[in-house]
């Protein structure tokens, strides 16, 4: 038993060593070739190090030219959150004669030049403002998502879909 167990764990150990290793050859066309399994005339390459990470990764903007120094940039401007507040998610609304109710809630505030599009059951609209209302909402099960655009047309930023939906009351026979 403690033989298996130590036959295992030098497999385990060494096996992060030779999984570790590259080689390189040319073959007779001349054409270079790269493989994890050593070939006849291959040279060993050193791979880097790899290091995971459990954190995203966020892109970059670069905000200056590369004239000018870097305390000039005027930063970036970002919406921290864009979010529907009403209808809430999951909310039952009833009676609402086909005419909704949006709320949005921005932080910071639209800014001036920036528009709101709204896709509302997939398809786009450009809306204005924060608080607006959608005419032909009816009974049934509805999406509704908000993106804010700069003056160019570029996203600066799209709220989590919201479904909600609309209920009418029956009149009875």
């Amino acid at each position: 038993m403690l033989k298996r167990i130590f036959i295992t764990t030098v497999a385990v150990v060494t096996a992060g060593t030779v999984m570790a290793q590259a080689y390189r050859w040319t073959d007779a066309n001349g054409v270079v070739h790269y493989s994890d399994r050593p070939q006849e005339g291959a040279e060993v390459i050193q791979l880097p190090k790899t290091t995971a990470s459990t954190r995203p990764i966020s892109p970059q903007i670069r905000t200056t030219s590369l004239d000018e120094p870097a305390e000039n940039a005027q930063p970036t401007f970002a919406y921290e959150s864009i979010e529907v507040s009403a209808p809430a998610p999951e909310e039952t609304l009833w009676n609402i004669e086909g005419v909704l109710n949006v709320t949005l809630n921005l932080q910071p505030a639209l800014q001036s030049g920036h528009q709101v599009r709204v896709y509302f059951d997939g398809e786009a609209r450009v809306v204005a403002g924060t608080s607006f209302q959608l005419q032909e909402v009816f009974r049934g099960a509805h999406n509704i998502q908000a993106e804010v655009l700069d003056e160019n047309g570029q996203l600066m930023g799209r709220s989590q879909p919201t479904r909600f939906y609309v209920q009418q009351n029956a009149i009875g026979n």
